[in-house]
């Protein structure tokens, strides 16, 4: 396969599994109408217990699940609860665009957290990128101008505890079993929603139950897409392709939801995907970037239901691709 043909083929899977994803995203916002984000995280990740574990009975390695480095596992766990609950909080209230926009932020915010944890170097032109990239996000927020609600605050926090999870991923990635990766967040999740259902929990019909099943098996689908395609085209092809959420965020907001998007989503939207590209071309360059935090990210933030795709990657031995 041609250098040129592999590069159309992952950008074409990468955008499949994108729209998936905004998919997902859609039931959630959908289902988020009628129940708490608590009660849709513990169903859907309950009933993504089942793909994971198909996933997990091939590994016959002897070793067990004790991670190696517990607290770094256990406040990669904590990132995940928070992440999950917000941006599952943040679909229910928002317009997609604005909690894209926002999410969006997630490379800026990697970058200046891969710093400290990391010891990654970053030089006069990422450094810009990033504060380009959050002047992007005050034109979305508009603070002073525009009433901020609790859901910019949950999709702002849910951003900054998602990029502290992809970078315990990284920090710690090499070391930690990909079951013990995989298998914590979610175990986490489903534990902390269970704890909390009883406080929340609102009777459902059967097809409510079949619609955070759908939130599970989207994003497992969506996963496997993105992991196909960062094996078929290079890393700088791949990633930026998670910017196409913006346009299914325009068409299913406008058909399902009534929504629009304003002049400053759209203009802080193209500034915040701007620098994020600009960052990832640059982490493509090894000169630039020993540490790659945010290409190594694999595009998508954990969910609260599947485990994060570089995770994923790694259980299945795919390596990175640096080309």
């Amino acid at each position: 396969m041609t250098s040129s043909h592999s590069n159309l083929k992952g950008a074409a899977l990468s955008l499949a599994a994108f729209g998936i994803y905004a998919t997902h995203d859609v039931v959630v916002k959908y289902l988020g109408s009628s129940f708490s984000a608590v009660q849709i995280i513990f169903f859907s990740g309950l009933l993504s217990f089942p793909l994971l574990s198909v996933m997990l009975m091939g590994d016959r390695r002897d070793e067990n699940l004790v991670p190696r480095h517990p607290w770094w596992s256990l406040l990669r766990a904590v990132c995940a609860v928070i992440s999950g609950v917000l941006a599952f909080y943040a679909f229910s209230t928002l317009p997609l665009a604005q909690c894209y926009a926002i999410f969006f932020s997630m490379p800026l915010l990697i970058t200046v957290l891969a710093i400290p944890m990391l010891g990654e170097r970053v030089g006069i032109h990422r450094g810009a990128a990033v504060v380009v990239g959050l002047i992007g996000v005050l034109v979305v927020l508009r603070p002073g101008q525009a009433d901020l609600e609790l859901g910019h605050l949950a999709a702002l926090a849910a951003a900054v505890s998602a990029s502290l999870g992809s970078v315990i991923v990284r920090k710690i990635g090499k070391e930690e079993r990909s079951a013990v990766l995989m298998l914590y967040p979610m175990l986490g999740n489903v534990l902390a929603m269970g704890a909390a259902l009883p406080f929340v929990y609102e009777p459902m019909q059967i097809t409510d139950l079949g619609l955070m099943g759908i939130i599970a098996l989207f994003s497992f689908l969506a996963g496997l897409l993105v992991i196909k395609a960062y094996r078929t085209a290079p890393a700088v092809i791949v990633a930026p392709m998670q910017y196409s959420q913006i346009l299914w965020a325009a068409l299913y907001g406008t058909l399902l939801f009534d929504e629009s998007i304003n002049r400053f989503t759209a203009i802080g939207s193209a500034i915040i995907i701007a620098s994020g590209i600009y960052i990832v071309l640059r982490e493509g360059t090894p000169s630039v970037s020993g540490n790659r935090p945010v290409l190594s990210t694999r595009s998508r933030a954990e969910t609260a239901t599947m485990p994060r795709v570089s995770v994923m990657m790694r259980r299945m031995g795919i390596p990175e691709r640096q080309d």
